[in-house]
């Protein structure tokens, strides 16, 4: 019997970044969606019912505080956990994503990747040894 190919969908309005970000959980064994905005991010988020979103919060169009109400509010997508990765690194920015229903809210800074690989190790997104690649 197979497992299931964990799925992370980056909602973000860099590309650059979204690449980067996607790369490394390629490399980790997820499969990478990119949204560049918040409306397409929903649509996404509907449609491949990722293990996760991660969210930038400084977007046009529709933030990443919008997009997690409405991801939140929808049933479709109200269980999806949602990672807010953000360049705001003020408490208050932070408190209000977790108001929203974030279940963790990650500053972009040079420990930010580990800090994410960390926390989807702590959802059970990834394999929280490296032994499973190993075997």
């Amino acid at each position: 019997m197979t497992k299931k190919i964990k799925t992370v969908l980056i909602v973000e309005d860099s590309p650059a970044q979204a690449l980067a970000l996607g790369q490394l959980l390629e490399q980790e064994g997820l499969q990478v969606f990119w949204a560049p905005d918040g409306r397409i991010g929903l649509t996404m988020a509907q449609q491949h019912q990722p293990d996760v979103i991660v969210l930038d919060i400084e977007m046009p169009t529709m933030n990443g505080f919008e997009t997690c109400k409405h991801l939140k509010e929808n049933p479709q997508t109200a269980d999806i956990p949602v990672v807010m990765f953000t360049s705001l690194d003020a408490a208050a920015a932070a408190m209000k994503g977790i108001d929203l229903g974030a279940i963790d809210f990650i500053p972009k800074d040079a420990f930010s990747n580990t800090v994410l690989l960390e926390t989807l190790r702590q959802l059970h997104i990834l394999e929280s040894t490296q032994t499973a690649k190993d075997s």
